[in-house]
């Protein structure tokens, strides 16, 4: 592979004048038998490179366990790169922010209660020393450097949004080094941070989406001479539970990318394709309010949550035809979808009564945080014992994310964080009444001083201002239902219920699941988690890769967690539905 230079005047690839016109495409986000069908279309649309974050909390969910399987092997992704023809910017972090569940910092690093993230903390240091060396050895063979396609690699991420310890940006710049990485270095940052966060040396970057010629200059400012980068070029945007769905007009967005190229800059588009969250990754923001990220992460890009071409894809095209050479090839259509159909759920599994075959319980005189669970994803049943009979008001001192309370089994309320709830009130209908308290992790802050973000119920609980003390702690990730013992009905269930049924597909395609007349919760195809849902929206739909299905039988599981659809029926479409685009 050819090698990249950072000049005075520019880029230059093996001595030759060179543009970067790439796209975010993350690996993580899509289903690995996608992968090359996505990054086809990325050189079809006039690009020759591409762009992923690496999720580390993916990759190293403990401290002694490292993974490269399945949707995570990352060299397979390079390498499919590599052979259509696509070079590859590597950011690894280790912080990504990319809305994902804790900007994709570990939160096994949360088990210490002071550690402080994204500083020279010691002990945060020497996990990211750890982290590099066991992503970044292996990936070696894929620098350019040694024939493979990644041209450079972003030290941290939008840092001088953060803080502004050059030290600490020069640990990280040392530890890649120490990895083998010896293709050039960069940072990206909104142009107001750049000074914050750029490392003398390293090639500084910028992050806009608009003004661009006013953006570049700001970056010009900062660094007089090199090449001109927009690392993130927001072509559209993401979407939060109880908004509307973000949309940018591709007239406008197209209009700003010929300014960027125009000027001469490099640009990488986020996103070229965003793909999903799927399970439980999405991050959240908190500005003074909680703000949990939707599971899809569509973000109005040139290709759709389903890979297909948007407007976009051919505006930006054309764009880019102005400036460089684009394929001959046709804009590719829209890919197969599955023949729509209604699937009733036959069989359920109450949670709370099938905890004990879902997760051990765990033993303590107040609740424990996930973390201390060593708990990633998922949920935490909260339980202990009322010693009266009666009325009485509980209080917690801080819910992460949201608590569905039951006593004997029975609703009692809701406590939300996004609502800054606290106490609500409930009774007992006899002394020793089990409460049970179920906290769902609705998405670990991925941005600014929130990403400190431990899950569950911390701090004290009281009931009519007494400590209640004596819990069991039992942590639900929700990665294997197979023991969950369904059983046929269809009579109205009381709390969170798992519902099972089964379709059959003649060949699998893409399709789009619709949960009209349910309320809350997680859906399951085949084992393969496809997120969350939530009647409030703004996404109404979940997308199903073609992957996860096959032919004959499927299974297809529902957490409910509050009421579901009466006749427990739930839709497959082809057409997906991410909500209206205006409050």
């Amino acid at each position: 592979m050819p090698l990249l230079q950072i000049d005075d005047g520019g880029f230059t690839l093996d001595g030759e004048p060179f543009r970067l016109l790439s796209g975010g495409l993350h690996y993580f986000r899509v289903h690995p038998d996608q992968w090359a069908d996505r990054l086809r279309k990325a050189r079809l649309m006039g690009l020759n490179t591409v762009e992923t974050y690496v999720p580390w909390n993916l990759h190293q969910p403990r401290p002694d366990a490292f993974t490269t399987d399945g949707g995570l092997d990352i060299a397979a992704f390079l390498d499919l790169a590599a052979a259509e023809g696509l070079h590859v910017l590597l950011r690894p972090g280790p912080y990504i922010c990319a809305e994902w569940e804790g900007g994709g910092l570990p939160s096994w690093l949360l088990a210490d209660p002071d550690i402080r993230l994204r500083t020279r903390d010691p002990r945060f240091l020497a996990a990211v020393d750890d982290y590099f060396a066991r992503l970044l050895t292996p990936l070696r063979r894929c620098l350019a450097t040694e024939g493979g396609p990644i041209l450079a690699v972003q030290v941290e991420n939008e840092y001088g949004a953060y803080g502004d310890d050059t030290a600490y940006l020069e640990h990280l710049a040392d530890s890649l080094r120490r990895c083998g990485v010896d293709v050039p270095l960069f940072t990206c940052d909104q142009p107001a941070d750049l000074a914050r966060g750029r490392l003398p040396g390293v090639l500084a970057t910028a992050n806009f989406g608009s003004r661009s010629a006013q953006s570049l200059a700001a970056l010009r400012a900062q660094q007089p001479t090199g090449p001109l980068m927009c690392t993130e070029f927001w072509i559209g945007w993401f979407d939060r539970w109880g908004s509307h769905h973000v949309v940018r007009e591709p007239e406008q967005a197209a209009q700003e990318l010929d300014e960027v190229l125009a000027a001469g800059a490099s640009v990488n588009f986020y996103m070229f394709h965003g793909g999903t969250n799927f399970g439980f990754t999405n991050g959240a923001n908190d500005k003074h309010t909680y703000r949990p990220t939707v599971t899809s992460y569509d973000y109005d890009a040139p290709l759709d949550e389903a890979g297909d071409p948007t407007e976009k894809f051919t505006a930006f095209r054309d764009v880019i035809a102005k400036y460089a050479p684009v394929p001959a090839e046709a804009v590719p259509p829209r890919g197969p979808k599955l023949a729509p159909q209604a699937v009733t759920l036959t069989q359920s599994a109450g949670l709370l009564q099938c905890a004990e075959a879902l997760g051990g319980a765990v033993d303590s005189p107040r609740p424990l945080t996930m973390e201390q669970l060593g708990q990633d994803f998922g949920f935490v049943l909260y339980e202990t014992a009322l010693a009266d009979a009666g009325p009485a008001l509980l209080e917690v001192e801080q819910v992460r994310d949201r608590a569905q309370v039951f006593v004997d089994g029975l609703p009692a309320g809701v406590l939300e964080r996004e609502n800054h709830e606290h106490a609500l009130a409930l009774a007992a209908p006899r002394p020793g009444s089990v409460l049970s308290v179920l906290v769902e992790n609705q998405g670990r802050v991925n941005y600014g001083p929130g990403i400190h973000d431990r899950k569950g119920l911390l701090g004290e609980v009281l009931l009519d201002g007494e400590e209640l003390t004596g819990w069991t702690s039992r942590p639900l990730p929700l990665t294997d239902l197979s023991g969950l013992p369904f059983t046929a009905g269809t009579g109205a269930s009381v709390g969170p219920t798992f519902h099972r049924g089964v379709f059959e597909v003649d060949e699998p395609a893409d399709t789009f699941l619709h949960l009209d007349g349910w309320t809350k919760g997680s859906v399951w195809i085949n084992g393969f988690a496809l997120g969350r849902y939530w009647s409030r929206g703004p996404q109404r739909s979940l997308y199903v890769p073609a992957p996860v299905l096959r032919a004959g039988d499927n299974e297809i599981v529902v957490l409910e967690l509050h009421a579901c659809h009466r006749s427990r029926t739930v839709d497959f479409r082809e057409t997906a539905d991410l909500g209206p685009t205006e409050e």
